[in-house]
């Protein structure tokens, strides 16, 4: 499976204050924001760099250097817009698009109602953004969506995957990387992934 798992204990530790019921809004806020920034970094260890001539205060020197114009970031609405700070901290002109999609709560299935990128997606690696992978729809419906754009290269980054949602998703988009914080155990029957945190919207827009 396409899937990239942060095992380190700083991310462990980030994500037991994040389980946790009793964490405050602003805190869990935070620290999405900041295992979305871990996450890119992960993503982008297979970035090819273009050769550029700079002055150090000492010498001159050859170095790589990221053209940020080949990026974009698209969160899937709402949940996802909580990753994007921590991300553009690290590729601050990539450009955003967004994604708006809400679970039915009868069907399950996600629902969109929203889509909108630059004119040039199909020229950029993108990178997709949501919190949580549950069944796996959204995270599906949103790469078909950039396809249809003639984007080739996508990446799905998250903090919390199951393992239905991605064996589903490894079956649509074999081509397509995730990379997530922790992949837990199951869903329950109501399609929320356990142990999990809970509603990631709800918890980073303090609606719960």
């Amino acid at each position: 499976m396409n899937v990239i798992e942060l095992n380190h204990p700083l991310i462990e530790h980030k994500l037991s204050i994040l389980r946790d019921e009793n964490t405050g809004t602003k805190e869990f806020r935070e620290i999405i924001c900041e295992i979305g920034m871990f996450l890119c970094y992960e993503a982008m260890r297979d970035a090819e760099l273009d050769e550029v001539e700079i002055n150090t205060p000492l010498v001159k020197m050859k170095t790589g250097r990221l053209n940020e114009d080949k990026y974009a970031f698209v969160p899937i609405l709402r949940a996802g817009m909580g990753m994007l700070d921590g991300v553009i901290s690290v590729i601050p002109n990539a450009k955003i698009g967004h994604i708006g999609m809400y679970r039915d709560e009868e069907t399950f299935e996600p629902v969109n109602y929203f889509f909108k990128v630059p004119k040039d997606i199909e020229n950029r690696e993108v990178i997709i953004l949501d919190p949580m992978l549950a069944t796996g729809g959204s995270a599906i419906d949103a790469i078909e969506l950039l396809k249809s754009k003639g984007v080739k290269k996508i990446k799905f980054l998250c903090i919390i995957a199951a393992p239905q949602g991605l064996k589903k998703l490894e079956e649509k988009h074999p081509d397509v990387e995730v990379y997530c914080a922790c992949v837990d155990e199951y869903l329950n029957k109501n399609k929320y992934i356990v142990p999990g945190l809970g509603d990631a919207g709800d918890r980073i827009f303090g609606t719960k």
